[in-house]
């Protein structure tokens, strides 16, 4: 975690823990993976009643090329960011498990829980030792070994994409590219920071329901952290506690 944190810079590892929104991956859990170089076939969704098992979108190394812009968006495209801002505004609260690549191929997994506006909890299964908390106003990476935690602001990290009440992408973010096929529906948002650089957020969608399947960010080095989730739920609200951030526990 600190030699990432010193790579890539602070809002950066908030993106890529944001990947996931990463230990050994527990047996039947999806693996997501990285975009491909070249054309892939069209992946096959999994039964409604196992984990999803995330796959490569055969059109992500044609999305966001230079000079596309949302000015250059069709009818088509916009209406399916239609239905993205739809469905992101829709789901209020959510709850699933996540699975995490990093960009060294490290993996991780866990819960996570989703409380709008502005609250999600990313909880790491063991050995990892982080925890992501947002409390609506500020987002904390924690490191419960080694009792430390990075705090930053919500709003320069692309969880506001997320949890924002309501989400207007053509309105409120940098859309480069839109695409939908029978498989997935997919989204490409950039972040530019004068400090760190620009980093991209892929976020992929089930094209029958719109259910949220899996994200990727690529850091201003280029490096891809993918997250997959599944099992989601949006019946059960989550408990307000798991949101609040106790600023003076660890050390900063």
């Amino acid at each position: 975690m600190a030699t990432l944190h010193k790579a890539i810079g602070g809002t950066a590892v908030v993106a890529a823990l944001l990947a996931g929104l990463t230990a050994a991956l527990a047996q039947g859990a999806p693996m997501p993976l990285t975009r491909p170089s070249g054309n892939v076939p069209n992946a096959r969704p999994a039964a409604p009643s196992q984990a999803p098992a995330p796959a490569t979108n055969p059109f992500a190394a044609l999305l966001g090329k230079p000079g596309s812009s949302t000015g250059t968006l069709n009818a088509e495209q916009r209406t399916i960011i239609g239905r993205i801002n739809t469905y992101l505004t829709g789901v209020q609260q959510l709850n699933g498990k996540f699975v995490q690549v990093g960009p060294d191929g490290g993996r991780s997994q866990g819960d996570f829980y989703i409380s709008k506006p502005g609250r999600v909890r990313f909880e790491y299964d063991d050995p990892s030792p982080i925890e992501l908390i947002a409390d609506g106003q500020s987002v904390v990476v924690r490191d419960r070994k080694l009792a430390t935690q990075d705090v930053f602001p919500l709003s320069q990290t692309p969880l506001r994409f997320l949890l924002s009440d309501k989400v207007d992408l053509l309105k409120d973010s940098s859309l480069v590219a839109v695409y939908a096929d029978d498989v997935f529906v997919t989204a490409v948002l950039e972040e530019k920071n004068g400090v760190v650089g620009t980093s991209r957020l892929m976020i992929m969608f089930n094209a029958k329901d719109m259910q949220l399947k899996q994200w990727t960010v690529t850091d201003p080095q280029g490096y891809d952290t993918t997250v997959a989730v599944y099992n989601l739920d949006t019946s059960r609200t989550p408990d307000p506690a798991m949101f609040k951030i106790d600023y003076t526990r660890y050390k900063n």
